[in-house]
């Protein structure tokens, strides 16, 4: 019986052992399928040799993955520019940034890049700054066959009305959003929050992948952040049926058993939604 949705594994729930060396990122097709009985991941750009695609480590990637049945998702990439940069020179070279990381999607069997939608400006301004970046990488990406995909990342673009905004703006099919259950902080700084369940009600629409965020759990393995059960109704009541990723971000316990609770708690609310459709 196919599953009403499959999980995969984000690499920046490992982002401490890796920015420690406890395990390097050669390893993590092995350590998704072998530690955590999960087959399907997605990669951070950073944890990258040098921050680059280097052909001869995409090539090791891409023949332990296949030597594992281990599929590729995506890349998420950071580091790269301003999508929306006012200076439509720099506008353009963020864009430009990202080519290099759609040929590297495409080498491993990805189907997206994730990318950034910062800016400056009004908020209209922001709006049609960044829908201009995006188009212009979506249709590089468009020539490629790889989507080009947002994720409410903090600031404007964790207000889920506006991005779904910019999308719509940008009009292209391949251009769409990564939903973060837990990512919709508007001020880092303040920590003022964009309603959680109403950002992923207006990003689902245009979603390509979904990122299950989890931090803390309870005693009965309940995320106490966000009510699972919920958000995977507004995921799945939206008609998708892809990847949800497991993203563990917490610190009160190892990355290790963060994503096993993370798994496990999709696993129990994604047969809970079988055994009662």
């Amino acid at each position: 019986m196919k599953q009403i949705f499959d999980i995969s594994l984000a690499q920046w729930s490992l982002h401490r052992a890796l920015f420690a060396g406890y395990i390097q990122s050669i390893d993590f097709p092995i350590i998704a399928k072998e530690q955590f009985d999960i087959h399907a991941i997605e990669y951070v750009n950073c944890f990258f040799p040098e921050k680059q695609p280097k052909p001869e480590f995409i090539k090791e990637l891409k023949t332990k993955c296949d030597d594992l049945s281990v599929q590729s998702l995506l890349i998420m990439c950071d580091g790269e520019g301003n999508i929306g940069d006012p200076d439509n020179a720099a506008r353009t070279k963020a864009v430009e940034n990202h080519y290099k990381w759609i040929d590297a999607a495409v080498e491993l069997g990805c189907h997206s890049i994730r990318v950034n939608a910062q800016s400056a400006g009004t908020v209209d301004e922001q709006r049609k700054l960044a829908a201009d970046g995006l188009r212009r990488l979506t249709e590089f990406g468009d020539t490629k066959n790889i989507n080009v995909i947002v994720e409410n990342h903090g600031g404007l673009s964790s207000n889920g009305a506006w991005l779904a905004s910019v999308i719509k703006e940008v009009d292209h099919a391949r251009c769409g959003t990564l939903p973060d259950f837990g990512n919709f902080i508007l001020d880092w700084g303040t920590r003022e929050e964009y309603d959680r369940y109403t950002g992923m009600s207006e990003l689902m629409p245009f979603a390509k992948a979904v990122s299950a965020k989890s931090n803390d759990f309870d005693e009965h393995g309940n995320e106490i952040h966000t009510n699972y059960e919920k958000m995977i109704g507004i995921v799945l009541d939206s008609g998708y049926r892809g990847w949800i990723g497991v993203e563990y971000e917490g610190a009160k316990m190892s990355e290790f058993e963060g994503i096993i609770r993370t798994r496990d708690l999709l696993r129990k609310v994604r047969s809970e939604r079988v055994e009662t459709s």
